[in-house]
């Protein structure tokens, strides 16, 4: 477990929603509490399962957006290093102390360049995607200038639409690219499907991963034909891991959300029809708000709206409770149906959000709970963090 920030000198309800030691019940809302029991066996739980399968665990780091975190993660879990999507995210953690980072996206533009470039002088090794032959020589002119060594993934677009090159020809000339340029070396293969991870059927994510796995099996077959086999074939997400796992060509998963869980990754199905927060992984992060107003007997007021989560993938759902329902939400209002009015105001509730990752982005603070106590307090360190 990471070590504990002293918070003492900072104000309960403006600058922290906790003081260690204080009472769950007495926590300010609206903010994110994290079920610590919880996280802890989803983070051991997926490095057992890594660790079984012989895959390397590269947890992401843009879900949490936290050196805590993320240390947990390596600690409890076995997690090698962290996924980021952005430079300046990847920064945080580099300067947290994490020393193997990818950022798993493209990196253009001048100043970005040169910030990625001097990353490895923090004491961490970097690796960078690339999709355009162009991008190799600004990296290896950027770490030429540095002196510093940066690794690259060629990205394969597997059927997300983004990022990422879609024929053999075109890996293999990128491959080649970096293999002779200076300060840059060719690492391996990227192929991560985003939107394929959030499909309910287990059946529908098998059948686009095993598109991914021959699209990938065939550019790494050609790469090793003219000698650069790929060391690392890097992919695979919470809704996917064990495909990606068992496919005989992936050794290293970016899974992310397992560790807190949302509720639209606990929608989708298991190989038994079962919902995978049910059966796979436990909600470990909530959204606490209180209820502030009840003036309609059939409604409550709770102070958690649209700037305390992201919606983008459908309303929260109040955690363990089905008498009561979060209906809409505004700015700083969420209303909650209460037909049989049993809730009053001051009252708490859980919210599990939509969409995990956005979510934890418009926070300061995770307040991390455990027997209804606050144990600790770690700050949501790569907040805003999006260059």
């Amino acid at each position: 477990m990471s070590a504990v920030l002293d918070t003492n000198s900072l104000e309960v309800g403006y600058d922290i929603p906790a003081h260690i030691g204080m009472d769950e019940a007495d926590i300010q809302t609206p903010c994110l509490i994290l079920d610590l029991d919880a996280l802890e066996r989803n983070v051991k739980k997926m490095g057992d399962y890594a660790k079984q399968h012989n895959m390397r665990h590269r947890s992401h780091g843009k879900m949490h957006k936290s050196v805590d975190v993320q240390k947990l993660q390596e600690e409890l879990g076995g997690a090698i290093g962290v996924c980021c999507q952005k430079v300046s995210e990847a920064e945080v953690f580099a300067r947290g102390g994490i020393k193997d980072i990818l950022v798993s996206n493209q990196v253009r533009g001048p100043q970005k360049l040169d910030r990625l470039a001097r990353m490895p002088k923090l004491g961490c090794n970097i690796t960078v995607c690339v999709d355009d032959v162009d991008n190799v020589a600004d990296l290896s002119a950027a770490a030429t200038k540095h002196g510093t060594t940066l690794d690259c993934f060629i990205e394969i677009d597997c059927g997300a639409g983004r990022c990422g090159v879609t024929t053999t020809e075109a890996v293999v000339e990128i491959a080649k690219a970096i293999d002779s340029a200076d300060n840059v070396n060719f690492k391996g293969i990227q192929a991560y499907q985003g939107a394929m991870q959030h499909m309910d059927s287990y059946e529908d994510r098998q059948g686009k991963t095993n598109i991914a796995v021959d699209q990938v099996k065939d550019a790494a077959d050609a790469l090793e034909a003219i000698g650069l086999k790929p060391e690392l074939i890097s992919g695979g997400g919470t809704g996917s891991y064990y495909f990606e796992s068992n496919s005989g060509i992936f050794n290293e998963l970016q899974c992310g959300s397992y560790a807190f869980m949302d509720a639209d990754y606990g929608r989708i199905l298991d190989k038994d029809g079962k919902r995978i927060d049910d059966e796979e992984w436990e909600n470990a992060l909530f959204i606490l708000t209180s209820v502030m107003s009840h003036a309609k007997p059939h409604l409550a007021v709770v102070d958690a709206g649209l700037k305390a989560q992201s919606v983008d993938s459908g309303l929260p759902f109040i955690f363990g409770r089905d008498d009561v329902e979060y209906i809409k939400c505004s700015d700083e209002h969420g209303v909650v149906a209460d037909p049989d009015a049993v809730l009053k105001v001051n009252d708490k509730l859980k919210l599990v959000p939509g969409h995990c990752d956005p979510t934890c982005n418009v926070h300061d603070w995770y307040v991390g709970v455990r027997n209804g106590k606050v144990e600790t307090l770690w700050p949501v360190s790569a907040r805003g963090k999006a260059y």
